[in-house]
């Protein structure tokens, strides 16, 4: 099909030609111009989508580092060892991107993976109440890359009462990245930040995200359990990647415990004969496809 088809068609569904046989040239030009084209086309669809809009929520006047650090340093803490916290902490206190108007053009074009660039682009869509690309696009809050979290803008407006888009797509970025990325040791047993199981990460997010406001509303652990039972009654995400009812019971042990944060990681553990089966050891995008907007009334 013509370039104009193909672009028109990843416009639509976010997909595209591996290949990038509409355009000429070698396999190399071929992609840098195939993505500079889609990529830019995208943009232009997304401002044209946009006017005359803005988005629920300005972004405040804060520090996001700090802003970030308060919100992840629990789940931190709680998940590894001291000697590798500080390092933790400098990689997520500097990983929140929340996509503004201001900011949302060139967060597209700096995307490395076209489908995530399309998945920004009815993110911030949807923080606009405009039509998103696809009717069956996913209605996102917030998307993990590799060590970024992009969140909307809508957590200053929409966070339910256990709801932190931050803490979600933090505790995706210990899937997403390697130990000796940010200079941890590395063994043959632990090659990630964590070790998570690959049909799992969702439920270890939203483990994570829901912890994270469980203790912070309750610092005594004898309280957490009655915040767990009412998490379980009305605040459960829509979301067919997660087992509900393992979910709840994932988050009741870890009320009880001292540290719930590991048993949150305990159960989510992978099998050691899946490893392998890592979407990064098969040299793909990663599978993060973001943490959709809640469905239910609150």
């Amino acid at each position: 099909m013509p370039t104009s088809a193909a672009i028109e068609h990843y416009l639509r569904t976010g997909d595209h030609d591996p290949y990038f046989f509409d355009w000429s040239g070698d396999v190399i030009e071929r992609e840098r111009r195939a993505c500079q084209d889609l990529k830019r086309a995208l943009v232009d669809e997304v401002s044209r989508r946009a006017a005359g809009r803005r988005p629920s929520a300005e972004m405040p006047a804060i520090d996001l580092t700090s802003f970030t650090r308060v919100k992840v340093e629990p789940m931190v803490r709680g998940l590894f060892p001291k000697v590798e916290q500080d390092v933790m902490l400098r990689l997520l206190e500097r990983s929140v991107v929340f996509l503004t108007p201001e900011r949302v053009e060139a967060i597209l074009l700096g995307c490395t993976w076209l489908h995530t660039a399309w998945d920004l682009a009815n993110l911030y869509l949807g923080s606009l109440g405009a039509d998103l690309l696809a009717e069956d696009a996913p209605r996102l809050v917030g998307l993990s890359s590799e060590t970024t979290c992009f969140v909307s803008l809508d957590y200053f407006t929409e966070t339910g009462r256990f709801d932190d888009f931050i803490v979600h797509e933090a505790a995706h970025v210990f899937h997403n990245c390697k130990r000796i990325t940010v200079g941890l040791r590395e063994t043959r047993r632990r090659e990630w930040l964590l070790e998570i199981e690959f049909r799992k990460r969702e439920t270890f997010a939203y483990g994570c995200e829901a912890f994270s406001r469980v203790v912070e509303l309750c610092p005594k652990i004898k309280d957490r359990p009655a915040m767990v039972e009412e998490y379980a009654q009305t605040f459960m995400p829509d979301d067919e990647r997660v087992d509900l009812d393992e979910l709840v019971d994932i988050l009741r042990e870890a009320a009880r415990a001292r540290n719930g944060w590991k048993h949150i990681l305990a159960r989510c553990a992978p099998r050691r004969e899946r490893r392998a089966g890592h979407p990064f050891n098969l040299g793909l995008e990663p599978l993060d496809r973001g943490r959709p907007a809640r469905q239910a009334a609150r």
